[in-house]
């Protein structure tokens, strides 16, 4: 089904914003605040609705420096057995983990690993990566919106801060998730084709010393 992608992570990495917020948010190694960041998901369902989830566990590190672009690293880790559905009937989320889908017993975890970092925009990138889901690692494109930054907060955040927003897609048929696929020309079962949001803050160097 979904990330994370890894979103992972899903999610997420940095690009070249302007300078004002270039010069306020420092270089150096990020860490995801969980507490302040989501990965969701969406697919069709027999062509009337989209049915949509979330994953619950997940972590990230990011490492860049503003000025230098290329150099952004992002690593993501999802814990697949977290995912989250609404109304599950009885038996059906641990259908969802089992071999004909996520697969959670054999492959627990979802990897996400950016590769490229190019910039798009005066505060949007485009981070090119390798999802591995079921044993499968394909490329992943992050389309990335960069919300704001700050070196930290005297007295309420002791720690430089980032956020982002970022949307990706995915076929799961990539990675060897075939149950439910329609027939060609028919939406009468559950879509190939999965999107994904991720909403994230990360954590980053302690601010300096007045």
């Amino acid at each position: 089904m979904k990330l994370l992608l890894v979103p992972l992570l899903i999610v997420v990495t940095t690009f070249g914003v302007n300078a004002r917020a270039a010069e306020a948010v420092p270089a150096g190694h990020y860490t995801l605040d969980k507490s302040h960041s989501s990965i969701t998901f969406k697919l069709s369902h027999i062509g009337f609705s989209y049915y949509t989830g979330s994953f619950a566990r997940f972590d990230a590190t990011l490492d860049f420096d503003p000025a230098q672009l290329a150099t952004a690293k992002l690593a993501a880790s999802i814990d697949v057995s977290s995912l989250v559905i609404p109304a599950p009937p009885e038996g059906f989320l641990a259908t969802l983990l089992g071999p004909e889908w996520l697969n959670a017993g054999e492959f627990p975890r979802m990897t996400y690993r950016s590769t490229k970092v190019t910039s798009t925009g005066a505060n949007t990138a485009k981070a090119e990566g390798e999802l591995t889901l079921n044993g499968k690692t394909v490329p992943v494109r992050l389309d990335v919106t960069f919300n704001g930054g700050y070196a930290g907060m005297a007295g309420f955040d002791p720690n430089a801060r980032v956020g982002f927003s970022a949307q990706g897609r995915l076929k799961r048929s990539d990675f060897d998730i075939l149950t439910g696929i329609p027939p060609a020309g028919s939406t009468m079962g559950v879509g190939d084709a999965v999107t994904f949001t991720i909403e994230t803050e990360f954590s980053g160097p302690a601010m300096a010393k007045p």
